[in-house]
């Protein structure tokens, strides 16, 4: 009897691009006799474990310029093609090929096989009777020939870490490595400093002042497996900022594109971010919840899916960038100088995988933290008389900010300027908790 042959160079294709080894071809010589079993590793940074389901058993031997080779395909059980054949007659492949040799040849015809549908035959397979094997990263495994997909383990995925699409490695022959990689969302916090009006690592603010902070994650380009992709932003303030605001005033933005900045918005130099996306920039706070723990320490911000708000998949798929500003003003509890400052951190949670569910807490990670930092200084004043030069108790003084506002005598601010305080008995007097930059003193 005739052996069919299968070569599948676009099926083998994925696997080609992500470990770097030989598209399967059709034998040009004579090939060494098939064995039962092959060796597997699976290296690379993106989990400590993963589940391997295997869907086609063959023959398979090492041909020419470490091609494979596999030959007498057949579904590798019963639940296996319950679970991929809707998902292939779904994705296009007519109904009447049922077989194990047509589903193959179907998915090496024009690159019928993508991440995304590498992704749907996992869920499927997760789903029903088909049970996996487990393999660790780092350690040679023995599997049957065949061809299987490899598929990362969601609670083997840590912190700065994503699980990739499912892969399909062909087992058998010479032993085989799969190089999994994986980008990784990004976050970055900056606080607006309005003397520059500009987005920074650090800013000086005048206690109570609206203070804008800016909460940024990049999300990469390549992400072609997700059916959806949503983030959610976890902030954590200092107990020197007040939480009051930061619902009310919170705005989210996307652009497409992992590269390009993060200028969602206009800032001006009165200390305030606009509102009005920028271009490029789409406005999605409608399709997003914020939401503030009841201590006003931390706050949450999710986003919708993202490719929705981008418009779909194709532009998703070439990253994108998230901006979340808000209101966070110092209070009178704050660190007062440069030796604490007042800190705000943010983290990043992003989905563990394609696969993962993104409906509660259990189906993401995280990134690593990052902070911005805000500083009000105290000024101390001595009014001193012409004659001795000693200190000048009962002198009335105006002393007003760059914003044209003028010192009360409670500490406060007042935006007509008519405001004045009065010197002491020892000629002195304290301006707390107020921005750096110039003081105009009458």
């Amino acid at each position: 009897m005739n052996k069919k042959v299968c070569s599948f160079p676009i099926l083998f294709a994925l696997l080609a691009l992500l470990i770097g080894t030989c598209a399967v071809v059709f034998p040009a010589s004579a090939q060494a006799a098939p064995t039962s079993t092959g060796s597997i590793t699976v290296s690379g940074t993106v989990a400590s474990s993963y589940d391997a389901y295997q869907i086609f058993s063959a023959n398979v031997v090492d041909g020419d310029s470490d091609a494979k080779i596999a030959t007498d395909l057949v579904w590798a059980s019963d639940a296996v093609r319950d679970a991929a054949l809707p998902v292939l007659h779904s994705a296009g492949m007519p109904n009447s090929q049922t077989t194990a040799q047509e589903a193959a040849e179907w998915l090496n015809t024009d690159s019928h096989l993508t991440s995304a549908l590498s992704a749907q035959l996992a869920r499927s397979l997760q789903s029903s009777g088909a049970v996996p094997v487990a393999l660790n990263a780092g350690t040679e495994a023995e599997l049957p020939c065949g061809y299987w997909l490899i598929v990362a383990d969601d609670d083997a995925i840590a912190q700065g870490e994503a699980g990739t699409a499912p892969v399909l490695a062909l087992v058998g022959g010479g032993a085989v490595t799969v190089k999994l990689k994986a980008a990784t969302p990004k976050v970055a916090k900056h606080v607006l400093e309005d003397g520059a009006a500009a987005w920074q690592k650090a800013a000086d603010a005048t206690v109570a002042d609206d203070l804008y902070w800016r909460l940024s994650a990049t999300v990469p380009a390549g992400l072609t497996a997700y059916d959806t992709y949503t983030v959610r932003f976890v902030d954590t303030m200092g107990a020197g900022l007040d939480p009051s605001k930061v619902a009310a005033s919170m705005r989210v933005y996307v652009a497409a594109g992992a590269d390009g900045g993060f200028d969602a918005v206009s800032t001006g130099k009165d200390g305030r971010a606009g509102t009005e996306p920028a271009k490029g920039w789409t406005d999605i706070t409608a399709q997003c919840a914020t939401k503030v723990a009841a201590d006003g320490k931390t706050f949450t911000v999710r986003t919708g899916d993202l490719i929705a708000a981008l418009g779909g998949t194709d532009t998703f798929t070439a990253g994108a960038r998230v901006v979340a500003v808000y209101n966070a003003p110092l209070n009178s509890a704050c660190n007062h100088g440069i030796a604490k400052g007042n800190p705000n951190e943010v983290y990043l949670r992003y989905p563990r995988s394609p696969l993962a569910d993104q409906s509660g807490d259990a189906g993401f990670t995280r990134t690593p933290s990052d902070d911005a930092c805000a500083y009000p200084w105290d000024l101390a004043l001595t009014k001193r008389g012409s004659d001795g030069d000693k200190p000048l108790p009962g002198a009335v003084l105006s002393i007003a900010d760059d914003r044209g506002r003028t010192l009360a005598a409670d500490g406060t601010w007042d935006a007509e300027g008519k405001a004045t305080v009065t010197t002491g008995e020892d000629g002195r007097v304290t301006v707390s908790g107020v921005d750096s930059g110039k003081l105009e003193v009458r």
